[in-house]
C-alpha cells in the first residue's frame, strides 16, 4: 500500500496554498463580520481550475482525484473555514451527486460550468423532521407526464441561497420506504415553483449560505432524475460517504492552524520571567495537538488513497468525519487556552476559528451518527444487524 504524495500533488499543494494566503486569508475576517459569502473568490477558484480539482477532464475538471480534492479542503480549511464550506458543499455534495451518479448528457451539461465556477451547486437532503434520519424526508414528487411535480422544502442547505444547481431528494413511492421509494433529482433554481425562503443567522461559518428551500408545483424534467428511479437514497449516501472524507481533511486545515498559532504564540509570550514554551503543561498541549493531527492526517489520506484506487472506504470515511471533527475541534480549544484573554478576542482568528468548528461535529451527519454508522458496519461484519 502506497498513498504517498505524487509530485505533481505536491505542486498542486504549494499552488493552493498561494492562492488560499493570496486570496482568501485576506478576507476571512470580513466575510465573517459581514456574513457574505465570498462570491468573487469562489469564482477566481473556478477560474483556476480548483473547482474541478476531482472531476475527470472531460467534465471540466483537472483531474487530480480525491487526493487533489483533500489537498484543497486541507489548504483553504486552514485559513477560513466559511470559504471551505462554500467549496465543499459545491464540489463534494451537490457536483459529487451528480458525478457519481449522472449519465454522461447530465455531467456534460452541469458538472462542466460546475467545474469551472460558471454555477454553483447545493445538496437538498435535510428537512425540519429528516436531518439525522434521512430516510424520513417528507419532499414528494409526483410523475405528470414527461416530469416530475415537486411539493414540500429542505432546511440549513449550504450554498441554497446562491446556488444555480440543486440536487433533490424526494419520495416518489412512499410505500417502498427509504430504498425504493426515495428519487434524486438535479434541480435548476431558477424554474418556476423554486423559493429561497430563508438565511440562517449562524454562530460561525458566517461566511456561508444556509438557507431553508421551499418548493411549490415544481416541475423537474424526467431527464432531470439522478440516477434511476426509487434508487435516490443510495445516490445521497455515496455521496455523503465521499463528503465526510473531505470534512476530515477540512478539519486537518482548521487544526493545523491551531497548532501553528498555539505554537507562535508560545514562542513570543513570556510569564513569570520566561516562554510559554518553557512551561510543561504548554509543551504537553502541544504534542496532543500535533500527536492527534499527525493520527488524522494519516487516516484522512490513506482513505482517499482507496477512494482513487477503487477500494472500499465508507465506513472509514465516517471515521474520518468523526475523528477530524473532534481533533478540531479539542486543538481549537487548546489553542484559545493557550492564548488566554487573547484568544477570546476577536482581534485574533482563534476567536473565529472556535466558532466555525463547532459545526464540524453536526453538518453531514453528528458524531452520534458516525458512531452508530461505524459501530453497524462492525458488528454487520460479526453477523450481528443492529438499527439506529
Amino acid at each position: 500500500m502506497d498513498f504517498t504524495f505524487s509530485p505533481e500533488h505536491i505542486a498542486l499543494r504549494r499552488m493552493i496554498r498561494e492562492f488560499a494566503e493570496n486570496e482568501v486569508a485576506p478576507i476571512a475576517a470580513e466575510i465573517d463580520r459581514d456574513h457574505q459569502v465570498p462570491m468573487e473568490t469562489m469564482r477566481k477558484l473556478g477560474q483556476v481550475g480548483l473547482l474541478g480539482v476531482c472531476f475527470p477532464q472531460e467534465y471540466g475538471g483537472m483531474g487530480a482525484g480525491e487526493m487533489g480534492y483533500c489537498i484543497l479542503m486541507e489548504e483553504i480549511n486552514r485559513v477560513c473555514t466559511s470559504t471551505g464550506t462554500n467549496v465543499g458543499a459545491h464540489i463534494g455534495i451537490g457536483a459529487m451527486a451528480i458525478y457519481l451518479d449522472g449519465n454522461d448528457e447530465q455531467k456534460r451539461r452541469y458538472l462542466i460550468p460546475l467545474a469551472r465556477g460558471e454555477q454553483f451547486a447545493a445538496f437538498g437532503l435535510t428537512e425540519s423532521g429528516a436531518g439525522s434520519d434521512a430516510a424520513a424526508i417528507r419532499t414528494r414528487a409526483v410523475r405528470e407526464g414527461d416530469s416530475w411535480i415537486l411539493d414540500g422544502g429542505k432546511v440549513f442547505i449550504t450554498n441554497g441561497g446562491y446556488a444555480d444547481v440543486v440536487t433533490v431528494m424526494a419520495v416518489t413511492d412512499p410505500a417502498l420506504g427509504a430504498r425504493g421509494g426515495i428519487t434524486a433529482f438535479i434541480v435548476e433554481t431558477d424554474w418556476e415553483g423554486f423559493k429561497v425562503a430563508r438565511e440562517e443567522d449562524k454562530m460561525g461559518i458566517r461566511g456561508t449560505s444556509t438557507a431553508e428551500l421551499v418548493f411549490e408545483e415544481l416541475r423537474v424534467p424526467h431527464e432531470n432524475v439522478l440516477g434511476k428511479v426509487g434508487e435516490g437514497f443510495v445516490t445521497f449516501m455515496k455521496s455523503l460517504d465521499m463528503g465526510r472524507l473531505t470534512l476530515g481533511a477540512a478539519c486537518i486545515g482548521g487544526a493545523e492552524m491551531a497548532l501553528e498559532s498555539a505554537v507562535r504564540w508560545a514562542k513570543t509570550r513570556r510569564q513569570f520571567g520566561a516562554e510559554l514554551a518553557s512551561k510543561q503543561a504548554i509543551q504537553w498541549k502541544i504534542a496532543d495537538i500535533a500527536t492527534e493531527l499527525e493520527a488524522l492526517r494519516s487516516l484522512v489520506y490513506r482513505v482517499a488513497w482507496l477512494v482513487d484506487t477503487g477500494q472500499p472506504f465508507g465506513q472509514l470515511a465516517a471515521m474520518c468525519k468523526l475523528y477530524g471533527s473532534e481533533v478540531a475541534s479539542r486543538a481549537i480549544d487548546i489553542a484559545l487556552q493557550i492564548h488566554g484573554g487573547l484568544g477570546f478576542s476577536r482581534d485574533f482568528p482563534l476567536e473565529r476559528g472556535f466558532r466555525d468548528a463547532r459545526i464540524g461535529e453536526i453538518y453531514e451527519g453528528t458524531s452520534e451518527v458516525q458512531r452508530i454508522v461505524i459501530a453497524s458496519n462492525i458488528f454487520r461484519e460479526h453477523g450481528v444487524r443492529i438499527r439506529p
